[in-house]
């Protein structure tokens, strides 16, 4: 890549763009980590960080990836052999379902096409065939980060509802939190899982789980092997605003800092300026003649849009291109996807600016590439954006 003046445009699903003043926050000095300025630190972001999730409960934080979260969700609440049901909405969903079987799950999995989230009707003739209540636990990826695709949790937790199954439910929001609405408590969600590069517009570093009384019961039962990811010393640690073992003291300055910045603009403000940005970019993909990888107009994902290019175009191609002339990465086609898809982040510490700049770039690169597409499509996001 030749070198370039300006910005570079980070344009993936995450890591997302860390804002000004929440890289000044990262910098600060180290400070004692068992001293009074740490507590107060970590009562702050443990209390702060629960309007994010919509709960009222405990947030147990770690010194992780989303992955160390994904693990932590099922290590606290399951044993061996247990069975869980999943589903194929994307590669996360199937990653996730690889951890579990291996560490001793037994997974049914249903398959899927990539294209659409979890059906609610299928979790509800799931759990009614399981008139035995082996099913412990439904895994279920808020917003899958290869697709930009949305399942309906709200949906899937009255199906299980409606069935009267006893199962668990975990959630991974790791693509959705602080971008989309979502409701930990009034959804019934039991654990749900995220982390810090995206919607919380951090560098990586940072897993969360959001835990329910009904997690927590289970975690008596539950006999999955843990040390690192087991709940209790955290829970009982956080209560003095302590942790049982060293934590990520200035990536927890970094969100106390973000904290504050979606305090500032507003959960409800920050969603709707997520769904204006998602459907601007729709209104682009489908004015350039492309096709979005969602099939549902109910699921499209607000933090992220997957194109699906013709047949006889390669994605990272356009991917390469788009890089070497404007500066700009966007995110690949991951599994099944490879070099069919490319996906434009627009989550985040992100504006109506930036998004038409980032808009623009995608529809040049394109027709550098020698992929056809028509005018029409810059013009349908900005009038988006205008409106």
């Amino acid at each position: 890549m030749t070198a370039s003046s300006g910005r570079h445009f980070l344009q993936i699903p995450g890591p997302t763009n860390v804002p000004d003043r929440v890289l000044r926050a990262l910098a600060q000095p180290t400070i004692d980590h068992r001293g009074p300025e740490f507590a107060d630190l970590a009562l702050d972001v443990l209390r702060r960080i629960k309007p994010v999730f919509g709960t009222s409960g405990p947030v147990v934080i770690y010194p992780s990836s989303g992955t160390g979260a994904w693990e932590a969700a099922l290590v606290n609440t399951l044993s061996p052999g247990d069975r869980v049901l999943a589903f194929e909405t994307g590669h996360f969903a199937t990653l996730w379902r690889d951890m579990a079987e291996s560490l001793g799950l037994v997974v049914d999995f249903v398959p899927g096409d990539w294209r659409h989230g979890v059906d609610p009707a299928v979790v509800a003739e799931r759990l009614a065939a399981d008139e035995q209540h082996g099913i412990a636990a439904v895994m279920v990826v808020h917003n899958e980060t290869s697709t930009g695709v949305t399942s309906r949790v709200p949906e899937i937790r009255a199906a299980i509802d409606d069935a009267g199954h006893p199962a668990l439910l975990l959630v991974d929001t790791i693509s959705s939190l602080g971008s989309i609405d979502y409701r930990h408590d009034e959804w019934g969600v039991d654990v749900t899982v995220s982390c810090s590069q995206k919607g919380l517009m951090l560098p990586p570093g940072l897993g969360f789980n959001a835990i329910s009384a009904k997690a927590l019961a289970a975690a008596e039962r539950a006999r999955l092997p843990r040390s690192y990811w087991n709940w209790a010393p955290h829970l009982e640690a956080n209560e003095s605003g302590s942790f049982p073992y060293t934590p990520p003291t200035n990536l927890l300055f970094g969100l106390r800092e973000a904290l504050a910045l979606l305090e500032t603009e507003g959960l409800p403000q920050v969603f709707a300026r997520h769904d204006r940005h998602a459907a601007a970019t729709r209104a682009a993909v489908r004015g350039w003649g492309l096709e979005v990888v969602c099939a549902d107009e109910r699921e499209h994902s607000s933090s992220l849009t997957a194109v699906l290019l013709p047949e006889g175009h390669d994605a990272d191609a356009v991917r390469k291109t788009i890089l070497d002339r404007f500066d700009m990465s966007l995110g690949a086609g991951l599994g099944k996807l490879a070099g069919r898809v490319f996906r434009i982040g627009h989550l985040g510490d992100l504006n109506d600016l930036t998004l038409a700049g980032t808009l623009a770039g995608v529809h040049m690169g394109l027709e550098l590439a020698g992929v056809p597409v028509d005018p029409a499509g810059l013009p349908a996001a900005l009038e988006v954006l205008r409106g």
